[in-house]
């Protein structure tokens, strides 16, 4: 059986630091669901999932995100679980609970060519 694997060390430290956030840990569940939690010393904290064609980022405060993190690991996983992949009705209440973003860098990040 699949269980949730941290594979942060498959990172370096460089690729750890993005845009102002510092990967603090990645989890993958098979090859199907990711969620990772980045630290910011200038903003809220970011939890990034992923589920198949389902992704985004969730903004948490630092002391509720790893609490935020730990409840959509396992509602992502209930998803699996039940269904194999994201129904459109568990994608739109998902996405309204937890306030889902999509950051224009999410997709691509331009800020290097302005330096």
């Amino acid at each position: 059986m699949d269980k949730w694997v941290d594979v942060t060390e498959a990172f370096s430290e460089k690729e750890r630091h993005y845009s102002g956030t510092y990967l603090e840990i990645d989890e993958v569940y098979g090859e199907l669901l990711e969620v990772s939690l980045f630290s910011s010393l200038e903003g809220p904290y970011e939890i990034y999932f992923s589920f198949e064609r389902f992704y985004g980022i969730i903004y948490a405060e630092e002391q509720d995100a790893a609490v935020e993190r730990e409840q959509v690991k396992k509602e992502l996983l209930q998803e699996y679980l039940d269904y194999k992949e994201p129904r459109g009705d568990f994608i739109d209440s998902f996405a309204k609970k937890h306030k889902v973003c999509m950051p224009g860098n999410i997709l691509f990040d331009a800020s290097s060519l302005f330096e």
